[in-house]
């Protein structure tokens, strides 16, 4: 069957031969799969990517998916500054109005799913959506990775993408100059890139058993369990014993089961009520946990602070902190360039215009600019007393 990607179709227009655009179509395509938590348990290093993992990892340790998150939305927005006015007026309103993934609006809300997605499995695929034409972009597109393969060109260095379309194999997708993709600290002689989460799987499985355990023994000792002993004091009794306990369990379950008010249970003969597991201690879990999370977090490169977790710092660590923070988003920034580049260059092209343009990204916080102006200041002071120094005037 041979697949059209872009085609035109003609209206029945009462014989005027008008045209009218065909819906846009997104060469990229959705399979979606489940993905449970064991999967954590079973990861192995050595193996490919594996999506499904990354996925069950940000659903299973909440502090990870909100890491990720507060690293998205700290890049930032940007604007983009030209020589011509007018172009750009009309890129900065362009970029602002461009649909996204059909529900989204804005080049932010594209650029938050691909960070994401970069972020989580280390390579993110996306796609600039023409109009039936072909005359304009109509909207950009995330491209799920599940079908989704990178192979090399003939020339060995540049990367085609490619799509599973089963039996193992691939169809690499006609309009290469379409389709985005970043990659995240890739390793040398692979085309797809390394997760940021990659080397949390072992110590997060240790950290959900710890949780796992934690609820099980709360759910053991917090819903009270009583062990009811009876204890035959002659041999009459012990004659009847198998009578005697049948009543006292009756009794003992009326009374439990009684939740419209409180039951007393009266029994006669030794009998012995204690709590299931009142004897037993909790082993103690702060420290093992903190130890689990502050793996994570160095991994994830945020100050604990951003997470809402009071650990005990002074001023100073937590500026150097947000300056390490500061040079990560910065990093995320520069991947992301290169894929405002190559929409706004497409934009430009199929206008006709050639003008050279900028990316200028917001600043961080304003902690950053009084930082950046004191720093000039300083260098400032720092050349006029070289300059002193060259003349003797010191």
């Amino acid at each position: 069957m041979k697949i059209k990607w872009f085609e035109k179709r003609k209206k029945d227009t009462g014989g005027k031969g008008k045209k009218e655009d065909t819906a846009p179509v997104v060469q990229t395509a959705d399979r979606s799969r489940t993905h449970p938590f064991y999967l954590i348990d079973r990861y192995v290093p050595l193996g490919n990517s594996e999506y499904e993992l990354y996925s069950a990892l940000r659903e299973a340790v909440p502090i990870i998916d909100a890491a990720l998150d507060k690293i998205v939305r700290l890049v930032g927005d940007f604007n983009i500054r030209c020589k011509n006015k007018s172009v750009e007026n009309a890129m900065n309103m362009f970029l602002k109005n461009v649909k996204s993934d059909g529900c989204g609006v804005g080049i932010t809300q594209f650029l938050s799913v691909y960070l994401n997605q970069l972020l989580t499995y280390g390579t993110a695929v996306g796609e600039i959506v023409l109009t039936g034409s072909g005359k304009d972009i109509y909207s950009l597109y995330n491209a799920p990775l599940r079908d989704i393969e990178l192979t090399r060109s003939d020339n060995k260095v540049d990367t085609l993408v490619g799509i599973n379309i089963g039996a193992g194999d691939c169809k690499v997708l006609p309009y290469q100059d379409l389709l985005l993709v970043s990659v995240l600290n890739p390793e040398p002689g692979k085309l797809a890139g390394t997760s940021l989460l990659k080397g949390l799987p072992f110590v997060s499985s240790v950290l959900l058993k710890i949780y796992n355990t934690i609820g099980v023994n709360w759910e053991r000792v917090g819903n009270v369990r009583f062990a009811v002993t009876y204890k035959p004091s002659s041999d009459n009794d012990r004659a009847m014993s198998r009578q005697r306990a049948v009543q006292v369990a009756e009794e003992w379950s009326k009374a439990m089961h009684n939740s419209s008010k409180v039951s007393d249970f009266v029994s006669v003969g030794d009998v012995s009520i204690k709590v299931i597991g009142a004897d037993n201690q909790i082993l103690d879990s702060d420290i093992p946990v903190r130890q689990m999370l502050e793996q994570i977090i160095a991994k994830l490169s945020i100050p604990p602070f951003l997470l809402g977790l009071s650990w005990s710092t002074t001023e100073r660590m937590s500026s150097q902190q947000a300056d390490i923070l500061t040079s990560e988003l910065e990093y995320y920034r520069g991947i992301l360039n290169g894929t405002v580049r190559k929409i706004c260059d497409m934009w430009l092209r199929l206008r006709g215009i050639s003008d050279d343009y900028e990316i200028v990204w917001d600043n961080i916080n304003l902690q950053d600019e009084v930082e950046l102006a004191q720093a000039r200041y300083y260098n400032a002071q720092a050349e006029q007393l070289e300059q002193s120094l060259t003349k003797g005037e010191i």
